[in-house]
């Protein structure tokens, strides 16, 4: 999968979305591997914007995800 730009909760859900279905996971099996509930991989999943961070972390990091966050002026190598 290719560096992604995020910039609302929704790019978030589509890109675990994306991620768990090129894994053949179902969302009840990301929930149970990440330690979430199923709830919050179907909200998460539909870019609910108070999804908490360290969970929406936690699902990233399972899924094989890595966050790099810019500070302004920075620009990815």
């Amino acid at each position: 999968m290719m560096a992604k730009r995020v910039k609302t909760p929704s790019d978030i859900g589509t890109l675990v979305r994306s991620a768990r279905k090129e894994q053949k996971l179902r969302q009840d099996e990301l929930a149970g591997v990440a330690g979430v509930g199923l709830r919050f991989i179907v909200d998460l999943e539909a870019g609910k914007p108070t999804a908490q961070i360290g969970k929406v972390l936690q699902v990233l990091q399972t899924l094989g995800c890595s966050v790099d966050i810019l500070a302004p002026g920075e620009r990815r190598q």
